[in-house]
């Protein structure tokens, strides 16, 4: 399991070998216990705390603990100190960044996203058929796009990595001007938006995205990778570029869990709050995303290369993947 640590004033500390998290309701002190054996990672939100104790339990169990802003984005993290895996893993990176492997892996990455985005707009028209024309198009639009991509040719992404985000960025627009189309109109919205969002549909996803980031940058360095050794995105100061990069292929994960929110009107108002220039999703909201989230993750599983997994394992199981292919 993953434990989200968002009520402010929590604490995590040891109690028998165990996390015991306390969080004062009233003048009641709410204790909960969680076995250091079935804890994947601590997430905590700004407001809370925890002991060195609890630290130390969960470097010594391979847990990580992750900081995250009020976004649901990681900004900070307690890892062991092991490399865990060859440094060659590392070494050949570099150089796939720098030649046509990295380029071959970026256009893959890139097109199983439209492919995923398509496929969620096909699926979208099973039970809209008055829309029929509209998703059509933008379906038809999407494949183009990936098909462009496909025939892209250079020696590597940096000859290239302009058209590229032209590709992708035209790609995003169509598949979220086809997601607000099919929204009750209460939750439709204006194109994606950032810190902060804009819209409750956007605040919800940007919190998504948040927690998938972390769980991707997760999965590389278990697998030996660097996070911060990206193909297509900026090697910008202290950047995670290749958690962007290899995060491509998974962010339809996270659209799914939020758009089924608001589909079935499970999110509403009540799980946003005003701020300024935008929304902020508050402790209901992240209370609701993170137990879907989860479930989606954790609990359902999905048929994956001839093993029934959790999306989690599958994405642990890519990275792995990645990492055995750059030394063969």
């Amino acid at each position: 399991m993953q434990l989200y640590i968002n009520t402010y004033g929590a604490y995590v500390h040891i109690k028998d070998e165990m996390f015991e998290i306390r969080i004062k309701k009233d003048k009641e002190i709410e204790k909960h216990h969680y076995s250091a054996k079935k804890v994947k990672s601590i997430i905590i939100s700004l407001g809370a705390a925890l002991s060195s104790d609890a630290v130390k339990l969960a470097v010594e169990n391979n847990i990580d603990i992750v900081f995250a802003d009020w976004n649901g984005f990681p900004y900070g993290r307690v890892w062991h100190s092991k490399l865990g895996s060859t440094t060659k893993i590392r070494k050949e990176q570099l150089k796939a960044s720098l030649n046509e492997i990295g380029l071959k892996w970026i256009k893959e990455w890139i097109s199983v996203k439209i492919i995923n985005q398509t496929d969620f707009i096909k699926n979208l028209k099973k039970h809209r058929q008055t829309k029929t024309e509209f998703l059509n198009d933008k379906i038809e639009k999407l494949q183009n796009l990936e098909i462009s991509l496909i025939k892209l040719n250079a020696n590597c992404v940096a000859d290239i990595a302009g058209t590229i985000r032209g590709i992708e960025g035209t790609a995003g627009r169509l598949y979220f001007e086809t997601l607000s189309y099919v929204l009750p109109d209460e939750y439709k919205f204006k194109g994606r938006s950032s810190r902060p969002a804009k819209d409750p549909f956007n605040t919800f996803l940007n919190y998504s995205y948040g927690v998938l980031y972390s769980k991707i940058e997760k999965a590389l360095i278990i697998a030996g990778l660097d996070p911060y050794l990206g193909f297509l995105h900026r090697d910008d100061y202290n950047q995670l570029s290749f958690v962007f990069d290899f995060i491509e292929p998974y962010r339809i994960y996270a659209d799914t869990v939020v758009f089924r929110l608001f589909s079935a009107k499970k999110a509403n108002q009540k799980h946003t709050d005003k701020i300024t220039r935008g929304y902020y999703l508050n402790k209901e909201g992240k209370e609701l995303l993170i137990k879907a989230f989860n479930n989606y993750f954790e609990e359902d599983t999905i048929r994956y290369k001839g093993r029934n997994q959790t999306r989690s394992n599958a994405i642990q199981m890519d990275a792995h993947s990645f990492a055995n292919s750059l030394i063969k």
